[in-house]
């Protein structure tokens, strides 16, 4: 039977998690970090690509290292049916890479509707064509974070077995 604590018991929460949000680009990747609560993403940064994957992780290591994150989490671009196309296959493959570079865990979250849900946001805020290409990826990166961390939080087991 599973049941909450009981009286006096401490209850479980999560722990918990420093995390770097990516959102992987062809020509810029967008970047966002958890609080080290691990309740709220906020959009960090873009590293704009180069010619090397390699120098563009490294980029992102240095990121993973200035904010202590102990996880990363890359937006999976699942096909609409949630089937793994040739967008998906590639992100897998850079991610991969990307964690042999990063010195933590690598996690796929699914990306479907993120840079939709980051343009329709900013619109509401009010800015311009302009000014949401400028943050249009870190916006999406922070989306991804997002539906990552609240995924995890909704998904950790709270109750005990009594």
């Amino acid at each position: 039977m599973t049941s909450g604590p009981g009286p006096g018991a401490p209850e479980r929460r999560i722990p918990g998690v420093r995390a770097l949000g990516v959102d992987l680009g062809s020509k810029r990747v967008g970047i966002a970090v958890s609080d080290t609560s691990g309740t709220i993403a906020s959009a960090l940064t873009t590293v704009h690509r180069s010619k090397s994957r390699r120098h563009d992780h490294s980029e992102i290591a240095k990121l993973v290292k200035i904010e202590e994150c102990e996880v990363v989490v890359v937006g999976l671009p699942l096909s609409l049916d949630g089937t793994h196309g040739p967008a998906a296959k590639s992100a897998v493959k850079e991610a991969k890479q990307l964690e042999e570079n990063v010195g933590v865990p690598v996690e796929m979250y699914d990306e479907r509707f993120t840079t939709v849900t980051a343009e329709r946001h900013m619109m509401e805020v009010g800015l311009d064509a302009k000014q949401r290409r400028k943050v249009v990826d870190k916006a999406a990166a922070a989306v991804i974070l997002q539906g990552w961390l609240d995924h995890r939080r909704n998904t950790w087991p709270t109750n005990v077995e009594t």
